[in-house]
């Protein structure tokens, strides 16, 4: 078998990309619209880069949680704030009123990465080691 070519891998990235991508987006839809968008986009960029991770070192499990990680950090960078701060109350009684709520967000908004990075891999690991035995 011989090795794809420069645009064979090119269109190989793309579809990561956009498989990851929309699957993100329909995960996060029931979370509302923004929250879908965001993830898409988010979902988009995990693709690319899992493709690329997937290149130099397939069998490295590690990277590629760390890499979801990396990408649910960021995604949670550009959220808006969940509740305010209480400025008034001591930090323990703060936290435990504010850290729920956060939690509760931050999964929300990483629940559908999560599921993508999860489909993308399952469904690649179905097409090389299913496919090929349903072919012989």
């Amino acid at each position: 078998m011989s090795a794809p070519t420069r645009q064979q891998l090119r269109l190989r990235s793309i579809a990561w990309a956009l498989g990851a991508g929309l699957a993100a987006l329909a995960l996060g839809l029931p979370l509302g619209l923004g929250a879908a968008l965001r993830a898409g986009g988010c979902g988009f960029f995990y693709g690319l880069l899992a493709f690329h991770l997937q290149r130099v070192d397939p069998d490295d499990s590690h990277l590629q949680a760390g890499l979801v990680g990396a990408v649910c950090g960021i995604h949670s960078l550009g959220l808006p704030a969940v509740v305010s701060w209480p400025a008034d109350e001591p930090i323990p009684q703060a936290l435990a009123m504010v850290g729920p709520a956060v939690m509760m967000g931050l999964i929300r908004a990483w629940l559908p990465l999560i599921g993508a990075a999860l489909l993308l891999h399952g469904t690649r690991a179905f097409a090389t080691r299913v496919l090929p035995a349903l072919r012989t």
